[in-house]
């Protein structure tokens, strides 16, 4: 497979079917949709003709579903927060639907109708909450003064008059000794804290003066009194107010729990409020007029019957004009988006193209070129039986009991994938958890391990140079097609063909000199890469007008075989990996093995399940990352540029569940 061929899409319809027709492109989630006036299409004639007539971007619609989606998640985070019984709840399970029915089942009118009545509850609680902060403050403070028997405004006499404040604990003793030297004045403790003592004083006003002197001295902070009642009069009051309080917000959240039953009508009308969003948006890139409007967009060829079948159901055949165009030069080179299109062996592994870089239209695919040199790999990095059990097992479980976003569910079919040249390259080495596999069972020979990660890691290193030594051929030769095809000719020669026979020369000679001792076989190795080497060398010369210059290219160009040399050392990284956690394993089971027996099977059993967990999941992060780099730096540098635009066709945002096709979705 490759990448998906793409054609260009238009359609002109009746202002007031815009919206029907957007839902159906939307519910296909196939369609992107291209800005018209940034389009190759030659807009004059519209805009001459039409002008009068063109509408003026209106956002309003936009910014009320925006608000819409704000006060949604707004809600469903304060239900989440503060109702009661949160631990009865039930999380909304993922789904698999079509848009028309999403679409049908949201309510708008019902859903502001539950925002504005826990926009109030929040209103309400937020009050209750400020309120109590306050009350709460008057209770520290009266707790300091409940001891105080009288009310200062009503024990004011005309001749005498009543002080409140407090002092800095160090100074209580100096103060009271200098309030004590005056006469007829009468001091009280209040209360007495860690920092500070409250005081009340009573005195005669004439006295005024010579009290104020010595409260300055001591830098008394006095305060008035605001209770007309006795402060444990006040401080009970204050107490009700916050047990009713108390009650006035159970009652609140009670009122709140109720709306744990609209939970999922919430989700649901988040979901649907940004398929609003994305539709609005879209309608930014087409052009529209009073009466009728223009959408233009690239579509995938095999989705083209699937649209078609969507419009009829949507509206009248007769009611909406479509084309479908070929992308010019100039589009492909500048706008067309690019969709990977694979078999479901190979689909899952496209992430890993798509975090290099996506091809450019025109451009191979290496996605299913890559893949069985990423699984082999991958299983030989890993290679345990019980490993790749787990990761089939679980991927399984996954797939088959739970509805998965897409990424989540591409991931799982990829380690599921995974799990199969893992668990074959953990019969080669013959490991189960880190055990060795018995070489004799029910009197039965058994061949494992065909290869031993303690006795064969030479033969094993060997392997791992030889797949890398294929995979470079791979590339060269992919390499090699391409440039034939752009009849590039030249460059299909120096560029790949013959480093290709420089290597596979270099690899006659070494198997004639080490492995079979044959004269011959040497020499018809030194034959093939001298002829290679010098196509390097030459062609250049023969491509440049300036031959110096040429050879200079040619030589510069030879000397890139000491990379090839480095690229085939980075391949012996599949054998360090693999031995690596062969035997991290092997010591886990051996420090179980140590333990006395009630700690191993108690202890033990915990412990040994918590280190392989950590080895599975430090195995299977160094398989992918070490798998990932083989394909990007030693693989797709010999073949592949990349440098392609997503396909970002107009969707929903599937938050909480997946749209898909009505033909593939069993109301």
């Amino acid at each position: 497979m490759a990448v998906n061929k793409m054609e260009k899409m238009t359609i002109i319809a009746a202002s007031e079917r815009e919206e029907a027709i957007l839902q159906a492109i939307q519910g296909m989630q196939a369609i992107e949709i291209k800005d018209f006036f940034h389009s190759s299409v030659d807009s004059s004639y519209i805009e001459k003709n039409f002008a009068s007539t063109l509408l003026t971007e209106d956002d309003s619609q936009k910014k009320r579903f925006q608000t819409m989606l704000t006060d949604i998640q707004d809600s469903l985070t304060f239900i989440e927060r503060f109702s009661e019984n949160s631990s009865k709840k039930k999380p909304l399970k993922r789904q698999v639907r079509t848009l028309i029915s999403l679409e049908e089942s949201f309510d708008d009118k019902k859903i502001s109708g539950y925002l504005k009545e826990i926009a109030e509850l929040k209103r309400e609680l937020a009050r209750i909450d400020s309120t109590r902060k306050e009350l709460l403050t008057k209770e520290k403070w009266l707790a300091r003064w409940q001891y105080l028997d009288i009310v200062p405004q009503k024990n004011s006499f005309e001749n005498t008059d009543i002080i409140l404040g407090s002092i800095s604990s160090a100074n209580h003793a100096l103060f009271l000794a200098d309030i004590e030297s005056l006469s007829s004045v009468y001091v009280e403790e209040i209360y007495h804290s860690q920092n500070h003592v409250y005081y009340s004083l009573v005195y005669l006003k004439s006295q005024l003066a010579e009290v104020a002197k010595i409260t300055e001295r001591y830098s008394f902070n006095e305060f008035n009194y605001p209770y007309d009642m006795l402060p444990k009069e006040a401080y009970q009051q204050n107490k009700e107010q916050l047990a009713l309080l108390v009650e006035q917000e159970k009652h609140l959240k009670n009122s709140l729990s109720s709306y744990r039953a609209h939970l999922e009508e919430l989700y649901l009308a988040e979901e649907m409020t940004y398929a609003y969003i994305h539709r609005e948006e879209a309608k930014k890139h087409l052009l529209n007029t009073t009466y009728f409007f223009i959408m233009q967009g690239w579509i995938p060829v095999d989705e083209k019957r699937e649209l078609t079948t969507a419009l009829q159901d949507a509206l009248p055949k007769d009611e909406v004009y479509i084309t479908f165009d070929q992308p010019t030069d100039m589009e492909i080179q500048t706008d067309i988006p690019v969709k990977l299109k694979n078999n479901s062996l190979v689909a899952p592994f496209e992430m890993l193209t798509e975090m290099y870089s996506l091809p450019k239209y025109d451009e191979i695919d290496p996605t299913p070129i890559m893949t069985p040199f990423y699984m082999v790999f991958f299983g030989m990095m890993v290679a345990d039986i019980g490993y790749g059990l787990i990761m089939l097992f679980g991927a399984l479980f996954a797939l088959k009991l739970l509805v998965l976003p897409r990424g989540m569910k591409r991931f799982a079919d990829f380690f599921l994938i995974l799990s199969f040249p893992t668990i074959i390259w953990g019969f080669i080495y013959g490991s189960f958890f880190g055990v060795a596999l018995p070489k004799v069972l029910f009197g039965l020979q058994l061949p494992f391990p065909i290869l031993s990660t303690t006795e064969d890691v030479n033969t094993i290193l060997i392997l791992s140079v030889i797949f890398g030594f294929i995979q470079l051929l791979t590339g060269l030769m992919v390499n090699g097609i391409e440039l034939t095809k752009r009849k590039r000719y030249l460059d299909s020669i120096s560029e790949s063909f013959a480093w290709q026979g420089l290597l596979v020369g270099i690899l006659i000679i070494v198997l004639g000199m080490l492995i079979f001792s044959n004269d011959g076989l040497v020499t018809a190795g030194i034959v093939v890469a001298v002829i290679s080497a010098l196509s390097i060398v030459i062609v250049p010369i023969i491509q440049t007008k300036s031959k110096v210059k040429g050879l200079a290219k040619g030589l510069y160009g030879l000397y890139g075989l000491t990379g090839y040399i480095g690229d085939l050392v980075s391949y012996t990284r599949l054998m360090a990996l693999g031995i690596s956690g062969g035997s991290i394993a092997a010591a886990f089971n051996m420090l179980v093995e140590f333990m006395p027996p009630i700690a191993r099977f108690t202890v033990g059993i915990l412990l040994i399940i918590a280190l392989h967990a950590l080895n599975l999941f430090l195995s299977l992060l160094s398989a992918y990352v070490h798998g990932a780099r083989l394909q990007y730096v030693e693989f797709f540098g010999k073949f592949y540029a990349g440098g392609g635009r997503a396909f970002k066709p107009l969707k929903t945002e599937e938050k909480y569940m997946n749209i898909e096709k009505k033909s593939k979705v069993k109301e």
